[in-house]
């Protein structure tokens, strides 16, 4: 199809071309340009902490040099094992400096994950938190093949110590393992020797989440992060008057390119909390008014449920997008009709780099008025998206299809492994894993994964639309959808929902509701009401972990 017959141009908002030439192949040179043109802008706000581009730049020259006089060699990786923290960001940059690759590791992974992990990269460096070290690490790193270990501490870089946050965060030196902040100041004023970067050498090395197997390592390549982060500032209309929100785990995607590499390259102020709790949350988005942010769904959830917030609280929000986990329509209206903030969808994986589509800044959605689903969006510039079949072939508007991306942001590959390589991205063309449509004006809708999806007595019957449904009753929060044995059906539909803080409903009023709105074989026949959902870190659902029992 010629790109000029493309349905979806039609959906562009003209401020934002549909095509355009990268302005950094690396990323490197894009943290440069910004030191060179802003040294004195705010990269970071940590609590009452800051740091200026210029001092990123002299911290990471500084850790950089250290890396090198541990035997850190171009082309190796350095694991990086943080909260969202400044040392994060400095970390980043001190591994491009040294000539390097960053390994991204979730806080939250444990012993067996950490150590798939390190072993699958071959990193030989690792920076962590000290209480991580003492929990998680000093168990793993025998079998690791990591040589040279940095701990740091949330307590650097600001003085507040809210006891909320760091109640039980306490300073320790651990025998074997280097001091960051020790190790900057040994390398002071130091430089490493000067490194450049082509737009296909790997950047990043960020696993997939393993919902359906085993993590992935997705080759980030310089050219897919400098694309990516001028999609956002393009899409976003982000200036250096902006503040990004990082209330993503910067150890994902979206935070590493929707916090820290559009931040970098606009450049603007990057506000980080350590982690995420709501009530700290709302309260640095009064101090620090941020505009933008990309954060899953149940951060928007719990900010709404936070007691005291106000409209006021978050009217700053210009640019407030939600991806990672699915955006009901009814969460998103509740959403705007309680703050007045308009929740725009993003969608994007890993082996994406990030926004693969989004909705226009000040866009509205629509909704499929047969599946209820809310759109994602439309590909972002110098993308091509498209419904194929099982063989691959492209399948017409309105016809639900795995969802097939091709573009700039596009990994090479996940790394050592060929296979999985070329069955998920042969000829460059990205298979997702996700069902979708497409409609005729160009708009695409994600029905739910490929392996999620039920057959029940020959039906199919996607979750994702049954938990649409169910978040529209008022009492309910979220919902996830699985399947279960059936001996009539082969398979039937059972709901595990959550509720809303002071509100009630009873499972039997729960399947009514569904009954009352869906075709007979897609309403859940079982609804178990439980207290919270099982999620990745950055709020994706892990239907797995639900039990696959009638109760």
């Amino acid at each position: 199809m010629p790109t000029d017959a493309l349905p979806w141009l039609s959906s562009y908002p003209p401020e934002v071309p549909h095509r355009f030439e990268p302005e950094f192949t690396d990323a490197l040179s894009m943290f440069r340009a910004a030191v060179a043109r802003s040294p004195e802008t705010t990269a970071i706000s940590y609590f009452d902490g800051r740091l200026v581009l210029r001092e990123v730049d002299e911290l990471s020259d500084a850790l950089a040099c250290a890396l090198l006089a541990g035997g850190f060699e171009r082309g190796d990786r350095l694991a990086v094992y943080l909260q969202n923290v400044p040392q994060f960001v400095i970390a980043m940059v001190a591994t491009w400096k040294a000539g390097g690759v960053m390994v991204s590791i979730n806080p939250m992974s444990r012993q067996r994950e950490l150590r798939h992990l390190l072993v699958d990269s071959g990193a030989t460096a690792l920076v962590c938190l000290e209480d991580l070290y003492d929990e998680v690490v000093r168990e793993v790193l025998p079998t690791s093949g990591v040589r040279q270990v940095i701990t740091t501490s949330p307590l650097e870089y600001q003085t507040r110590n809210d006891p909320r946050l760091f109640a039980n965060v306490h300073r320790v030196r651990h025998p074997g393992t280097y001091d960051m902040a020790e190790l900057m100041d040994r390398h002071a004023s130091e430089h490493p020797p000067a490194v450049e970067f082509a737009p296909t050498d790997v950047a990043l090395l960020t696993y997939t989440s393993g919902t359906t197997g085993t993590p992935k390592g997705a080759m980030n390549t310089h050219g897919n992060v400098g694309f990516n982060a001028q999609t956002l500032r393009e899409w976003c209309r982000l200036t250096p008057d902006d503040v990004v929100l990082g209330v993503a785990p910067l150890s994902h995607v979206t935070g590493l390119i929707a916090h820290v590499a559009v931040s970098m390259l606009v450049p603007m102020e990057l506000v980080l909390t350590y982690r995420f709790d709501a009530t700290m949350v709302v309260e640095t988005i009064r101090e620090r008014r941020p505009t933008f942010t990309v954060a899953a769904l149940p951060v928007y959830i719990a900010l709404a449920n936070t007691p005291g917030v106000s409209a006021e609280d978050l009217e700053s929000l210009r640019a407030a997008y939600s991806g990672g986990a699915p955006v009901t329509p009814a969460w998103a209206s509740r959403f705007e009709e309680q703050f007045g903030v308009r929740i725009h969808t993003v969608y994007g994986l890993t082996e994406t780099t990030s926004p693969s589509h989004a909705v226009p800044l000040g866009a509205r959605p629509p909704v499929d008025p047969e599946s209820g689903a809310l759109s994602v969006g439309v590909p972002v510039p110098n993308t091509h998206s498209e419904i194929v079949d099982e063989q691959g072939q492209p399948m017409k508007a309105g016809e639900i299809g795995e969802i097939a991306i091709s573009g700039p942001q596009v990994v090479p590959g996940y790394w050592q492994k060929p296979e999985e390589t070329e069955h998920a991205m042969a000829g460059g063309r990205l298979l997702t894993g996700d069902v979708g449509f497409m409609d005729e004006n160009g708009w695409f809708y994600v029905v739910d994964r490929k392996k999620d999806m039920i057959n029940a007595s020959g039906f199919k019957v996607w979750p994702r639309e049954v938990e649409d449904v169910l978040c529209e009753h008022p009492a309910v929060n979220e919902a996830a959808v699985v399947g279960v044995p059936d001996e009539y059906r082969g398979e039937t539909v059972k709901a595990f929902v959550t509720l809303r803080q002071d509100a009630a409903a009873t499972e039997d009023e729960l399947i009514a509701h569904c009954k009352a709105r869906m075709s007979a074989y897609k309403y859940p026949r079982v609804v178990e009401i439980i207290d919270v959902l099982p999620k990745t870190a950055t709020g994706k659902l892990l239907r797995r972990e639900l039990p696959r029992t009638a109760r």
